[in-house]
């Protein structure tokens, strides 16, 4: 006979949830299953609020379930192992990002690639089976998809688990990460200011290319990069023809590629890692006059996922965060569909978060 619902989700659980397209987010009373023997259970401490979470709670990509518990920057200490775990503790440091399942078993996991696994379950709003996300006090997930975080680490740092895997893994992946490669940013957001703060630290010429010139001052004076273009200035764009090894663009929004493409040297690469909702148009004859590639990357798997981790902790890399309470979340959502932030909001779940 099967275990009922209750017998297997016994541990209540409270957090923000969205009930339909408004996006709009309220307490929400819920469960986790019982620690399996190969779970770590652990109180969560703070939450980064994502894009995507904005564009998932008003189902803008089509495939929101609803009621869902949105987050995937998770960080927190662990409460208790199951019998099996071996690499945590309880009062252990840990975090879980944008996965907590993979089918462990094709070629993509046998490479340490459960990012790209068709079977791979989303840490909230999964396709297959329902999953709640981290804007909620308690997680529970399988010892694989949890990483350490680094002492040295704030735990405010949480976005590391998204913001900071996106633009390090493509960065690591497509050799971008050469001392003294000329690497191109679109977009000075969430994404793009760890993008460059990882090419800097990677020891790369860095050149932020935006539609603000509102934002010069921040990406050089602040950030450290060492050009700025403003996107829809034809002159600027013109002077930096052909002077990029690669570009990692962030922007979720419809824009232009064609000038961007210009921008590349020959044998150049323009990643995407932003998920704009309508498709883009791409131009054959730039592509093809210089040996060009567009490519896509979306976060890691679980080892760089570590690796980053611990490069940013060795690097003093954190993302620019304004840390809010829980009860401000739709607030923050409001303000992050405005640009409003710099650069991301976390919640800190420890110390606002109050069951009803």
């Amino acid at each position: 006979m099967a275990a009922s619902h209750e017998e297997e989700h016994p541990v209540k659980a409270f957090g923000y949830a969205a009930s339909d397209t408004s996006g709009l987010l309220s307490p929400f009373k819920f469960s986790r299953r019982a620690t399996g023997e190969k779970d770590v259970q652990f109180k969560v401490l703070y939450c980064g609020i994502c894009h995507s979470d904005l564009h998932q709670i008003k189902n803008e990509w089509g495939f929101t379930k609803y009621p869902i518990v949105p987050g995937h920057e998770i960080v927190g200490v662990v409460t208790e192992v199951g019998s099996k775990v071996e690499k945590f503790k309880a009062g252990d440091k840990v975090g879980v990002g944008c996965l907590v399942g993979s089918c462990r078993k094709c070629d993509n996991c046998a490479n340490d690639l459960e990012n790209y696994c068709p079977l791979s379950v989303q840490t909230y709003n999964d396709l297959r089976t329902t999953t709640y996300g981290g804007y909620s006090d308690i997680m529970v997930a399988d010892e694989h998809f949890v990483v350490r975080w680094p002492e040295s680490l704030p735990m405010e740092a949480a976005p590391l688990l998204c913001a900071g895997i996106t633009t390090y893994s493509p960065l690591k992946y497509f050799g971008l990460d050469k001392p003294g490669m000329h690497i191109g940013v679109v977009g000075l957001g969430g994404l793009g200011h760890m993008a460059v703060k990882y090419a800097k630290a990677f020891g790369t010429k860095v050149t932020v290319i935006s539609t603000s010139p509102s934002k010069k001052q921040e990406a050089l004076e602040r950030l450290g990069a060492d050009l700025f273009l403003v996107s829809t200035d034809p002159e600027q764009i013109k002077a930096g023809m052909a002077t990029l090894d690669g570009i990692i663009d962030t922007v979720s929004a419809v824009h232009a590629l064609l000038p961007l493409i210009g921008l590349l040297k020959s044998h150049g690469k323009l990643i995407m890692v932003g998920a704009p909702e309508k498709p883009l148009e791409i131009h054959m004859f730039p592509l093809l006059m210089g040996r060009k590639l567009i490519a896509g990357s979306c976060i890691g798997g679980m080892k760089e996922t570590q690796e980053m981790l611990d490069f940013s902790a060795k690097h003093n890399i954190t993302p620019e965060v304004e840390i809010v309470p829980a009860d401000y979340v739709n607030t923050a959502m409001d303000r992050l569909k405005k640009s409003d932030v710099r650069y991301r909001f976390v919640l800190d779940i420890g110390k606002t978060l109050k069951a009803a």
